[in-house]
């Protein structure tokens, strides 16, 4: 690790990540947007109807603790993963706490930021020094970009196109294939720069990095670029010994985490949609894109955004669209809302114990 990982006090947004405002904020945009997505479907038909047609039957229960359990092997997924980068430092206590941490931070921040900006806080209070722990983050943020460029190809070519994206109007259908293979390619083009970055010639992407934003129109990111720069080398002394046994296990922990987070939908259309057996290979897909088109979402946690585009995405699978709807915000209490409660019990004993430990004396200790 260079010195200055190893005393280098990290900037402290994490009291007001955690404020109050931040968890309001995107349950209020996402029950604004459902609210209003409620109130356009009632215009074409009973919403009210449509949920009391619903029936809870013991095998809806069991789908639904499916799902659950289902958000809990992604839980799994992630926690050993953490255990497998700290060459298992981490006690699985300790890991599922930084998984919790960092689900609660995604859930309230935007999308395009996620809680691995925040990962290396966390695991700096398990022990973790703060340079090594920030380049485990940036190992974790290299797994789950090369998940999508492995995954979305292979998706791909094994789904029809008509079904992967044509999911009605023709317009929009359009629009999804667009913005998608235009992520991907961002995607695409990061995971390379990252893998070169900590695998191949660290220095060389340092020195690029630097060369780039020393033009005066960057400028002004200059100090961000260069501290990413110095990262990428740090980590890729972190991971150079590694053997290659090490590197299946982290990317088998990513895919069991993203898989289970899907498969979360595929148990709610067994449950509430009858006939939907023969579409469970296209509601895991269409997930996928769901969640390549989320990358780029403004809102906390793809507040309303999730819901719409999950309403859209599967209306042609549905019978109506109150039933779409439905099926989204149930979906969105599972693998969102489930997190915010349960960041909302940890997180203040998390901050009445660890942030007292942000100070230079002690960031340097394992």
């Amino acid at each position: 690790m260079t010195e200055e990982g190893k005393t280098a006090k990290p900037s402290m947004p994490e009291k007001k990540l955690f404020s109050i405002w931040k968890i309001i904020t995107p349950v209020v945009i996402g029950m604004a947007v459902v609210a209003f997505m409620f109130w356009k479907d009632t215009k074409k038909e009973d919403v009210a109807a449509v949920w009391h047609s619903l029936h809870f039957t013991p095998f809806t229960w069991f789908c639904l603790a499916l799902g659950v359990l289902f958000m809990f092997g992604r839980d799994f997924g992630m926690s050993w993963r953490f255990r497998a980068l700290t060459g298992k430092q981490l006690s699985w206590k300790s890991a599922y706490e930084v998984c919790f941490l960092c689900e609660f931070a995604s859930c309230v921040t935007p999308s395009a930021v996620g809680g691995s900006s925040f990962g290396m806080v966390f695991l700096n209070t398990k022990g973790i020094e703060f340079g090594r722990a920030t380049a485990l983050m940036i190992t974790t943020l290299f797994m789950d970009e090369l998940f999508f460029v492995v995954f979305c190809p292979l998706v791909v070519l094994l789904t029809p196109g008509n079904e992967l994206f044509d999911t009605g109007a023709s317009g929009f259908s359009a629009g999804i294939r667009l913005t998608f293979w235009l992520i991907y390619t961002g995607i695409f083009i990061w995971t390379a720069i990252l893998f070169i970055g900590i695998i191949l010639r660290p220095y060389w992407i340092k020195a690029v990095i630097g060369k780039v934003f020393g033009w005066r129109i960057l400028h002004r990111w200059q100090g961000q670029a260069e501290s990413l720069g110095d990262n990428m080398v740090a980590t890729s002394r972190e991971l150079k010994s590694r053997p290659f046994r090490f590197w299946v296990e982290i990317f088998v922990a990513t895919v069991l985490s993203w898989f289970s987070r899907y498969l979360v939908v595929n148990v709610l259309f067994l449950a509430f949609v009858p006939g939907s057996d023969s579409w469970q290979w296209v509601i895991l897909a269409r997930q996928l894109v769901i969640w390549v088109l989320l990358m780029i979402g403004p809102t906390p946690g793809g507040s309303g955004l999730s819901e719409w585009l999950f309403s859209e995405c599967y209306g042609d699978i549905v019978s109506s669209a109150g039933m779409a709807l439905i099926l989204a915000v149930i979906w969105r209490v599972i693998s969102y809302y489930m997190y915010l409660l349960i960041g909302v019990i940890i997180v203040p004993g998390w901050l009445k114990n660890s942030l007292e430990k942000f100070h230079p004396g002690v960031l340097g200790k394992k």
